[in-house]
């Protein structure tokens, strides 16, 4: 095999492990693996949900990129211009040009507040807050530490989202925060969300639907947001409903790489058209895409580009020698959900069967329950930090947790 150009475009958790696990399988002769991302940091995302009720510090989220990037990997630092998929290079914004055989898309999402009027006033970051940003989390710690309560509203602007059952999480948190700080009883948390019910899928909706009215959390579904208001302090949807706040975190609208867009790679909210299956490109052959930049139908999820970086490592492997690919990913994600007062639910779905009550990762050991609030999932949640920093990024096997979904021990 002649030496191959490999190109990964970002240096976040899907293109980190996919450097990784590249450079584990293929010998510096066999390929050149260059990584490009215009950060010098790298973020642990999960704890973004964390930072705002001071449970986590900002150091314990956020490193060097470098740290993470195996020997004989090139790192890029610089913002991508442009990717040229007819001539097969990427043009960075420093006019360097990067010629590849095979390019791997690891853009990632990213919260588009300027698409609802009113959202990024002048009230950003004073009474309107995101937390799926490092500035947004931090300066909504800020805000929590003095806040003296009133009308907490946690929004969902429309789906997808990253790690969709990250706003449920907050409100859960924030329930558990007031209660520690005795100012439970000034605060009223109110769950907007476009959705029907709690979550996307039937069961765990209900078990979520059911958590929220024990914590006196009001939902509020099917709103699909216009506008915000914010002199008067209220969210507008298109029916003309209202919703009013005196603190809103809202989860704004999700989009795709601003890059992939430029490049004409993009649907309209510029998620790149992937096979759900084998992660390849279905517009190019060449290029394949994981992570929270494809369009494919699982959850933009840490554990889903975990699961993906280890089929699509085979699968570049298999393009490389010719060999036809395996379309083997079934939209694996678990994810654990904090549900406050140090407990904590986890649910274990892919494409085709939603979460259910079982045991997990051993089936009928555990130790892990599914769908129920114990200690030991919140215990799970914590030690997922060390997990991420320590293996995850670093491509290693975990193991016990099989990249497909397993259906033996779950109530079906």
């Amino acid at each position: 095999m002649s030496m191959k150009r490999i190109l990964i475009l970002g240096a976040g958790t899907a293109g980190t492990m996919m450097a990784n696990h590249l450079r584990h399988e293929l010998k510096n002769e066999e390929a050149e693996i260059t990584i490009v991302d215009e950060r010098h940091k790298h973020y642990y995302q999960p704890g973004y949900l964390f930072l705002p009720f001071d449970i986590y510090k900002p150091e314990e989220i956020v490193k060097e990129i470098e740290e993470f990037i195996p020997t004989g990997v090139k790192l890029i630092k610089c913002r991508i211009n442009k990717i040229h998929t007819d001539e097969q290079y990427v043009m960075l914004d420093n006019k360097i040009r990067l010629d590849y055989d095979v390019l791997i898309i690891a853009t990632g999402a990213r919260i588009a507040p300027e698409e609802i009027p009113g959202m990024q006033s002048e009230e950003w970051h004073k009474s309107i807050f995101d937390f799926y940003t490092f500035e947004g989390a931090l300066s909504l710690r800020n805000k929590l530490r003095e806040w003296d309560g009133g009308r907490l509203v946690v929004h969902i602007t429309e789906m997808p989202i990253k790690c969709p059952v990250a706003p449920l999480e907050f409100a859960f948190l924030a329930d558990s925060y007031f209660k520690q700080k005795h100012m439970r009883d000034k605060v009223e948390i109110t769950y907007v969300t476009p959705l029907s019910g709690a979550f996307t899928k039937p069961k765990a909706t209900e078990a979520l639907d059911h958590l929220l009215a024990d914590k006196n959390i009001h939902i509020e579904t099917d709103f699909a947001i216009e506008r915000i208001d914010p002199e008067r302090k209220v969210i507008v949807d298109y029916g003309g409903k209202e919703v009013p706040y005196d603190l809103l975190v809202t989860v704004p609208t999700n989009k795709g790489d601003d890059l992939i867009g430029r490049s004409g790679l993009g649907d309209e909210l510029n998620y790149v058209p992937t096979n759900k299956a084998t992660l390849q490109s279905v517009a190019h052959k060449n290029i394949f895409v994981l992570g929270d930049a494809s369009n494919i139908p699982a959850s933009k999820a840490g554990s889903v580009a975990h699961f993906e970086a280890e089929i699509l490592t085979e699968n570049i492997l298999r393009f490389l020698k010719g060999e036809e690919l395996k379309a083997e990913f079934d939209g694996h994600a678990n994810c654990f959900i904090e549900t406050g007062n140090g407990k904590a639910l986890l649910i274990d779905f892919n494409y085709t069967h939603e979460p259910v009550e079982g045991t997990f990762p051993f089936a009928g050991i555990g130790p892990l329950r599914l769908l129920k609030e114990s200690r030991m999932n919140h215990m799970g949640k914590l030690a997922f930090k060390w997990i991420y920093w320590n293996m995850l990024l670093k491509g290693t096997h975990i193991p016990f947790v099989s990249t497909n979904m397993q259906e033996a021990g779950k109530n079906f």
